[in-house]
């Protein structure tokens, strides 16, 4: 007689545990068989997707609330101004988001060369009209309606650069193809960014173009080649500002500039190593009374270490790594060169970003103004985002295995309402 070993049946994790020796390993190795199972099934980037982008915007207006509550009293006469206009944003990001996952690829590729335009129209626009915030020039707009084109514009380059390599899929084993015209055109956004002094949005900008060289399958020697341009320009570009100097040589050592340009990253290490394993609280965090500037924006991640010690700033680090394992699985699992594109486009987009202000505020790398995505208080870094996964939850739904599970589980909902309905009939009538 046979057996049939755990693999290959479709038990849960009970079950499955009896196949293993009463042991805590054999549990543990249970429980890790039953987690492989259920990532391997249809729906799983699907449904990791959704949750992680919903824990994340829900973590995000709470701290946003947190952060902001005291500058907001003390500026605008209202604790909730800041938090009231977030919850707007995601409002507003929500349908968006929506409608974004209702439209499939072939349309959705329709607008990669007007989204390219219109973003580097609009970033031409900032260096000539744009308004100067903390010495950088990418704020556009008046009165109190004022975007940051940067933000809009990485959608538009990862929408671009997926549709032109897409295009290219049979011919990508040239360098040629590799290059044209995906790395002139970044490097024209890149530029028009660095005109209005914004080196950190010019790095995610760098992140972005090597992440997509690497997924269509560029040389090694182009990256190594590429670093080293990338890491003599941002010297170069450091070393002739003495604002992006000073803040180069805080970030060495903090406390040597406590009073000047280490005042940020220091207080930010204050909220950290004072937030302990389980935090102060939510509301409880002192440096945000005043001590770290941007608490709500760029140096949100320090207040959530604060008041939700080392097991918060772990599960919001854990969620983007779901949120990247998610977009990760939705890349490998399609045969549409142009969704496996778009997908790690935006996942070295988000990651690179987060990885930046989570360094930035652990003092490992400067400060460069980098908000952390779906956390941070802005409209403008919020709705590109929420748009961009919206079209990667899309993706993931319209996936064959995924379509047929959804379609299944719709039908079999249908049918347990049916019976619901003739049950309740059934008992009216006796």
């Amino acid at each position: 007689m046979t057996t049939t070993s755990p693999d290959q049946t479709g038990t849960g994790p009970a079950e499955q545990a009896k196949a293993y020796p009463k042991s805590v390993l054999g549990y543990l190795k249970a429980w890790f068989h039953a987690l492989r199972v259920a990532l391997n099934r249809p729906l799983a980037a699907y449904y990791l997707l959704l949750t992680s982008t919903a824990l994340l915007l829900t973590i995000g207006l709470i701290m946003v609330l947190s952060a902001s509550s005291v500058w907001a009293y003390t500026q605008m006469g209202n604790s909730y101004a800041i938090v009231g206009r977030q919850v707007l944003w995601v409002i507003i990001g929500i349908p968006c988001a929506f409608i974004a996952s209702k439209i499939r690829p072939k349309h959705l590729r329709r607008l990669a060369w007007p989204g390219y335009v219109i973003a580097c129209v609009l970033l031409f626009l900032t260096i000539f009209l744009g308004h100067d915030v903390n010495g950088q020039q990418n704020w556009i707009g008046a009165g109190p309606v004022k975007i940051q084109p940067s933000e809009i514009a990485k959608l538009g380059i990862v929408l671009w650069a997926a549709h032109v390599y897409a295009l290219k899929e049979r011919r990508l084993d040239s360098l040629h193809e590799v290059l044209m015209p995906v790395l002139p055109g970044i490097a024209l956004a890149t530029g028009l960014v660095l005109a209005g002094r914004d080196l950190g949005t010019a790095l995610v900008f760098f992140a972005i173009v090597l992440g997509m060289l690497w997924v269509v399958g560029a040389p090694g020697r182009l990256f190594g080649m590429a670093i080293s341009i990338i890491g003599v320009s941002v010297l170069f570009l450091i070393s002739t500002d003495t604002e992006r100097l000073a803040r180069l040589t805080s970030f060495v050592d903090p406390f040597k500039d406590f009073h000047g340009q280490g005042w940020q990253p220091s207080h930010g290490l204050y909220a950290l190593s004072s937030g302990g394993v389980l935090g102060q609280g939510i509301g409880a965090s002192q440096q945000k009374w005043g001590d770290l500037p941007e608490a709500h924006t760029d140096y949100i991640f320090a207040v959530l270490g604060e008041e939700l010690g080392l097991v918060g700033t772990l599960l919001v680090v854990g969620l983007f790594l779901t949120l990247a394992f998610a977009l990760v699985k939705v890349a490998r699992q399609t045969d549409r060169p142009f969704v496996r594109y778009f997908s790690f486009g935006v996942l070295v987009w988000l990651l690179g970003q987060m990885i930046i202000n989570v360094g930035m505020v652990l003092a490992l790398l400067p400060v460069i103004g980098i908000p952390l995505p779906l956390v941070s208080y802005g409209g403008s870094a919020l709705i590109p985002s929420m748009v961009a996964l919206g079209v990667v939850i899309g993706f993931a739904r319209r996936e064959p295995a995924a379509a047929a599970a959804l379609k299944q589980r719709k039908a079999l909902a249908k049918d347990r309402a049916r019976q619901a309905a003739a049950y309740r009939s059934a008992q009216r009538n006796r």
